[in-house]
């Protein structure tokens, strides 16, 4: 259980695509440890898991605010389901930002196990990690007329 919790949260973390990832030893936080991480996560549910998934999801986010992990915005979850890039499974894309770096490396055991949770809701589509994601940019384009 413990290497999956770890997993879990190196590929929250870590992952700057869904087939690459930086390993991070679970007593060392990453580079940057005192600033803000914007993440996408890609989740990819199994069949007929959807309303657990997206309790689960709803369960973690309390449980992330109630530990002081993450900012209140941005918080984005949106569902797609059966398109060609997911092998016809439903996937969740969740975006929010973790207060820094160190905060989902060293999370508590509370949050390790709703990741458990996570995993087991989760399955991978065409070879690829039940979920998956990394860190992002928020960009604030100009409109041009």
């Amino acid at each position: 259980m413990k290497i999956t919790t770890l997993w879990l949260a190196i590929s929250l973390v870590s992952l700057t695509a869904c087939s690459t990832l930086h390993h991070h030893s679970s007593r060392t936080p990453p580079k940057k440890p005192d600033l803000p991480e914007t993440v996408v996560v890609y989740y990819y549910v199994k069949p007929g898991q959807e309303g657990a998934l997206e309790d689960t999801l709803a369960r973690a986010w309390t449980l992330y605010q109630k530990e002081n992990m993450v900012a209140a915005q941005p918080h984005l979850i949106v569902k797609e389901t059966q398109s060609a890039d997911n092998g016809g499974q439903t996937r969740y894309i969740e975006i929010f930002t973790w207060l820094n770096h160190a905060k989902p490396v060293h999370a508590p055991d509370s949050v390790n196990k709703i990741w458990g949770e996570v995993l087991s809701i989760c399955q991978p589509p065409n070879g690829r990690q039940g979920f998956c994601g990394g860190e992002v940019e928020m960009v604030n384009p100009t409109v041009k007329h």
